[in-house]
């Protein structure tokens, strides 16, 4: 048998060692305001260094390139998948159906907050501990990690677990010792659904809401987002829609699906994809809407998605733009734009790709070219806003980016290649990263209250909450029926 093993680690090990190395697209423009290091790597592309008026360490102007040179080495080594998950079809499957229920377990206290048009937001923060080991309170400037996860998932999902237990540990276990909150989207980990509205890609006001929400708590904490899948396309179109005004210092994105009506093509027309993918995904979402389909069907009120109801009840392991002509096209979002008239019109409006050239914040951008859900990412957009830098691996699947670990998971699981980066990325950012939005007169939107709602100025109508829930303990259960997670 180890002789076989053997065998196969050879047949499937790539022989050139840096094949696996990212490749990474910088802008080479003068953009970000840094705190000066003082190692013996010298910052490149530099503009002359300035006092940034604390008294603290010198600031300089650098270039993306730059920034990533002296402070992300992790994204300037090869990465080496994990041998026998070779490719994306093996990356992905087993990011969905592996089992990661003793990996990296972080705890959460869920706050509801309530929003104007009756539906609800859970916010799972990770409880603290994890701490310092003198178990002293985390200083309110502390920077606070906030994530969205991909379709149908939740707090509970192994890669939103992976990079919050780095991120949130402290730093004498190996971590940086930030919050960490994760957003949950509508009927999503046990969110109750309380309005005849869902979730979908294009859909901001909730991530708009739960911002306003988590600044309102922590003003001097810088922000740093990370979204994955389907988070990821929110959290690019937020960014971009909030442009200078952006309550968030910066964000990470991974495996975006960007141009949603191309991936949906490719994803619908090749056989595999089809059969695999996305009859997985449409099963997980219709699988979330029987969850929620008692609610749905008890609104008082006739809405948008009660002629479809007969439907979505009746399907049977439906693909994925099937739901979607059905669900997320519907309810997905706020009146107008939803309904669409085809889920085509839907694709259209919830892209992301035409979203960087807008974005006034450090924009992180992560894809594996052999993933197999999304075919289509935007390289060609590269370059075209300094404050967005792109990195391609060409191994990883969707969301997978797995590494090391023994056969099938004995003798330890594969690790997630993707966590020391994106790590470092967050660390850099909260450490070095100068803001100067509010020093040069871009102020973020400000705040009011209306005698009912919690809102901010410039926004829509839906954008507000009150708080009805803090503090429950939430366990880190796999939803009952859901096969297929991690997308």
């Amino acid at each position: 048998m180890g002789a076989f093993l053997s065998f196969l680690r050879w047949l499937f090990t790539d022989p050139v060692p840096n094949r696996g190395a990212p490749v990474l697209y910088l802008s080479d423009e003068p953009t970000y305001t840094v705190r000066k290091r003082h190692s013996p790597y010298s910052d490149l592309d530099q503009k002359p260094l300035k006092k940034d008026g604390s008294g603290e360490r010198e600031t300089q102007v650098v270039s993306m390139r730059g920034f990533f040179a002296t402070r992300c080495p992790s994204f300037l080594r090869p990465y080496k998948p994990t041998w026998w998950l070779p490719n994306g079809h093996f990356q992905t499957i087993w990011c969905s159906l592996g089992d990661f229920s003793t990996v990296d377990p972080v705890q959460y206290t869920r706050t509801l907050l309530r929003v104007p048009d009756g539906g609800t937001i859970g916010l799972d923060w990770v409880e603290q501990p994890i701490t310092p080991a003198e178990d002293k309170p985390l200083p309110d400037d502390t920077p606070i990690v906030v994530i969205l996860h991909g379709l149908t998932g939740g707090s509970y999902e192994s890669y939103v677990r992976a990079i919050l237990a780095k991120t949130s540990a402290p730093v004498e276990q190996g971590g940086l010792g930030y919050r960490g909150v994760v957003m949950n989207f509508r009927g999503c980990a046990g969110v109750k659904l309380t309005s005849p509205q869902m979730f979908s890609g294009g859909h901001t006001e909730d991530i708009r809401t739960s911002l306003l929400y988590i600044q309102s708590l922590y003003p001097k904490a810088p922000l740093l987002g990370i979204g994955f899948s389907l988070g990821a396309n929110v959290l690019t179109r937020y960014v971009s829609e909030e442009g200078e005004q952006c309550r968030l210092t910066a964000a990470c994105v991974m495996a975006c699906p960007w141009d949603n009506l191309k991936n949906s093509d490719k994803l619908e027309k090749r056989f595999i994809n089809r059969a695999i993918y996305s009859k997985a995904m449409g099963g997980t979402l219709l699988e979330l809407f029987n969850r929620n389909a008692v609610e749905l069907s008890a609104f008082p009120e006739p809405s948008a998605i009660t002629p479809h109801l007969p439907i979505l009840l009746s399907l049977k392991s439906p693909d994925f733009i099937t739901v979607n002509s059905h669900l997320t096209s519907i309810v997905g979002g706020s009146f107008p734009p939803f309904p669409f008239p085809t889920v085509q019109d839907y694709y259209v409006w919830s892209s992301a790709h035409e979203c960087l050239e807008t974005i006034r914040i450090p924009f992180l951008t992560m894809n594996a070219l052999d993933d197999p859900i999304v075919a289509e990412i935007p390289l060609h957009k590269a370059g075209l806003s300094p404050w967005v830098g792109m990195c391609t691996t060409k191994n990883g699947g969707h969301l997978g980016w797995f590494q090391g670990g023994g056969f099938l998971g004995r003798g330890g699981p594969p690790e997630k290649w993707n966590v020391q980066p994106v790590a470092e990325w967050c660390q850099a950012i909260a450490e070095d990263f100068v803001d100067t939005r509010l020093e040069e007169g871009k102020n973020r939107k400000e705040t009011y209250h209306d005698g009912e709602w919690v809102r901010e100025k410039g926004s829509s109508k839906f954008v507000g909450y009150k708080v009805i829930e803090v503090g429950r303990e939430v366990p880190i259960i796999q939803p009952t029926g859901q096969t297929w997670a991690g997308l």
